[in-house]
């Protein structure tokens, strides 16, 4: 597996997961923020791995 599907997968799971927080719990809670924001870190990693991508051709 490439490092941008292994990416996407990571970022696929974390959705889910924090998709089941959020459904049980507040948007405000330390763990639903917690998840949200190691979602958000996942987000830019796989940008910035696709511009990197891009700029390479």
């Amino acid at each position: 597996m490439n490092e941008i599907e292994e990416l996407l997968k990571q970022i696929e799971e974390l959705r889910r997961t924090l998709y089941a927080l959020a459904t049980k719990k507040k948007l405000s809670d330390p763990e639903v923020v917690t998840a949200s924001q190691m979602l958000d870190a996942l987000l830019n990693e796989y940008e910035k791995l696709i511009k990197r991508k891009k700029e390479d051709k």
